[in-house]
């Protein structure tokens, strides 16, 4: 296993300090602009609770920010796999490997 410790910084400014090999995200921005809507689309239910609006609606606005989240994590263990998780298998990190894993097994869950 390659034991090298790596820092690298992304275009939009993001720094992974890890062994083995680099990071390479592409997605970063469509993931941030996600996650935004995603938090706009939360603090909506947040007030919608505060208003003592109907159940029901709450419950359809937290299933849309469910969703929402889980478009965005798919894009992020897409984007891991066709570029970090390439590169740390071409240089035999299997510490990544097992650390994709176990994020795998606790998103899951």
């Amino acid at each position: 296993m390659n034991n090298d410790i790596h820092e690298h910084v992304h275009e939009d400014g993001t720094v992974h300090t890890h062994h083995g090999h680099t990071h390479s995200h592409t997605q970063t921005k469509a993931v941030l602009n996600r996650l935004s809507r995603a938090i706009g689309h939360l603090n909506a239910v947040k007030r919608m609770v505060e208003q003592g609006r109907d159940c029901s609606d709450v419950l359809i606005q937290l299933s849309a920010v469910n969703s929402a989240l889980k478009n965005v994590s798919k894009i992020i263990l897409k984007d891991h796999i066709e570029h970090c998780l390439v590169e740390a298998v071409k240089e035999n990190d299997q510490a990544a490997i097992d650390k994709l894993k176990e994020a795998i097994d606790k998103f899951v869950k």
